[in-house]
């Protein structure tokens, strides 16, 4: 009898290691649909900006992007808790990017304001969606260890990454449907904007991750200052504008360490060293 229930056992414990292999197969599938996701919200923006030149339509297209960036948001981070990374992932999330935060956003600005400019509006947009794919291809260049799987994130981020670019786009269309903006007297201004988002893409500045923040003094001043500012501008001006300070200010910050951080360094090059005699 004892036999017997030890055979009968066996089948059971199969079924079950079975099921748990279906299963962790399965996880694999859940980033993936999530960057997919994004990629739809891409795509139907794109749609929305070719109907028509509706103001509504246009705003519709700005929400569809920001939960682009949501769904882009926590596809890696449902990938780590669940132990699926994987190369594929990645090369996935960087050509969602570039629907999603590339072309979409391109298409936005064409059709909402840089339309009036002519052919200086298709190039400044064709200008920021190359930058885009630029900035993602070192990316992946960059991310991807000799083995071919991805590495650990660093603190730090080489150029501006794409979705803070297209964040910074959406808000501005977010803000100017807010307080219903003259769209022919903003066109040069948005046209400045794009053309510095693009070099900030594929320069060597660098941007700062956030995704290995400690708890630090430094980091909670930063935080405070973040929060305060940007609820200080919303309760002041418009809650849309506060969108527009927030990313505006992640762009300054990685533009003012680059400074001070290039000064340091022309500093340190130039100072003589201990054993070096100074001329008198």
């Amino acid at each position: 009898m004892e036999h017997g229930d030890r055979y009968s056992e066996r089948p059971c414990l199969e079924a079950v290691h079975l099921v748990r292999v279906k299963l962790r197969k399965s996880l694999f599938l859940l980033p993936n649909l999530i960057t997919l996701s994004s990629v739809f919200c891409g795509f139907y923006a794109i749609i929305l900006c070719g109907r028509g030149a509706e103001p509504a339509d246009f705003y519709r297209a700005a929400l569809l992007i920001v939960y682009a960036m949501f769904f882009d948001t926590i596809d890696g981070r449902v990938a780590r808790l669940t132990k699926t990374q994987s190369a594929l992932g990645v090369q996935l999330d960087s050509l969602a990017d570039v629907i999603s935060f590339g072309v979409a956003p391109a298409a936005l600005l064409y059709r909402w304001s840089l339309e009036a400019l002519g052919p200086m509006g298709v190039v400044a947009c064709f200008a920021y969606v190359s930058c885009g794919v630029i900035r993602l291809a070192r990316f992946n260049v960059l991310t991807m260890g000799e083995t071919g799987a991805p590495k650990k994130p660093s603190k730090f981020i080489i150029g501006l990454p794409i979705p803070g670019a297209a964040g910074i786009i959406v808000s501005l269309v977010v803000a100017n449907h807010a307080v219903a903006g003259d769209l022919p007297q903003m066109s040069p201004v948005v046209l400045t904007v794009v053309l510095v988002l693009s070099a900030c893409m594929v320069s060597t500045i660098r941007f700062r991750s956030f995704k290995d923040l400690k708890l630090s003094v430094g980091s909670a001043l930063v935080v405070l200052f973040a929060v305060g500012s940007t609820a200080f501008i919303a309760l002041q001006f418009q809650p849309a504008f506060a969108l527009v300070w927030l990313l505006s200010s992640y762009v300054a910050i990685g533009l003012v360490e680059a400074v001070f951080g290039l000064s340091a360094r022309t500093f340190k090059r130039a100072r003589p060293a201990r054993d070096e005699p100074v001329e008198r």
